[in-house]
């Protein structure tokens, strides 16, 4: 049985990649794992006056978590009436990251699924703060969910590489499950920049050819400044539902967060975004 954890902050787009998660995984067997972290400043004055003298800040703080994350499980229960699906409530008062990483290893979670905020007026940023931090330092897959995305057919995703490292089939586990779940086609994006060694430009489409059931090649020459725009382009261009990546040294995801080019991406990822760990060698 599948292991996803679903971390929520009850907001709307927190909400959204929670019902997203229960389309993308009807059909399978699945225990989800709600979880909302708490912090102490997140617990005003007011509920501090309510407090009964015998309980404790900790302890009122969980228990209204505890109460919210229940309540979600009963609007999906009533949504979805899915008897495949199993739902357990988390409730942590940590670091948001290190909570992740300690319910992920103690749960053995296959795949965290969150909500995102994409750019909005002058803020260009990509992901919010904590989307961020999790993508980065969590140790297992992230599928990062836009405000508003809804679940729809998986008919095209895009796995986006610059060929600068080896794979290891265990590592795409993650998409080879949601490609078998929709059929989907996967275009293997190599994207070029100016400065990439032509030798590099077919390395790794023996991997793809043998792990993958026909993928399609597609090459994007841009410049290191233009790399998500390209993408993004692309992606509407073709029609792609999901776009994948994974970690690692040399890895294209090093170029996402390098800081120039993050914190000056304009353009606003509005489909599913699935990020994938590299195993260390």
């Amino acid at each position: 049985m599948k292991a996803i954890l679903l971390p929520t902050d009850f907001s709307k787009n927190s909400i959204n990649a929670i019902n997203y998660a229960m389309e993308l995984y009807k059909n399978v067997p699945c225990v989800f794992y709600i979880l909302n972290v708490q912090k102490t400043s997140s617990f005003i004055s007011d509920d501090i006056m309510v407090a009964n003298a015998s309980t404790t800040i900790y302890n009122t703080i969980v228990d209204a978590s505890k109460k919210s994350i229940t309540n979600i499980i009963t609007k999906i229960k009533a949504q979805y009436n899915n008897e495949k699906h199993q739902f357990k409530t988390v409730v942590d008062y940590d670091n948001f990251i290190d909570s992740i990483n300690q319910v992920s290893e103690k749960y053995k979670i296959d795949l965290i699924i969150m909500g995102t905020k994409g750019a909005s007026g002058l803020s260009k940023v990509l992901f919010g703060s904590n989307t961020v931090h999790v993508i980065k330092r969590s140790n297992v897959p992230v599928l990062a969910i836009p405000d508003n995305c809804k679940f729809s057919s998986l008919e095209k995703i895009a796995f986006t590489t610059s060929y600068q490292r080896l794979y290891k089939r265990a590592d795409f586990d993650p998409l080879v499950d949601i490609l078998s779940l929709n059929y989907s086609k996967l275009f293997v994006l190599h994207v070029i920049c100016d400065y990439d060694l032509s030798e590099e430009l077919n390395s790794g489409i023996d991997f793809f050819k043998s792990n993958f059931r026909y993928p399609i090649f597609k090459y994007l020459h841009v410049k290191d400044n233009n790399i998500y725009k390209a993408i993004h382009e692309f992606s509407t261009t073709n029609a792609i539902k999901m776009i994948a990546m994974s970690t690692g040294k040399y890895s294209f995801l090093e170029r996402l967060f390098s800081k120039n080019t993050f914190e000056n991406m304009a353009f606003k990822i509005d489909i599913p975004f699935l990020v994938m760990k590299n195993s260390k060698d």
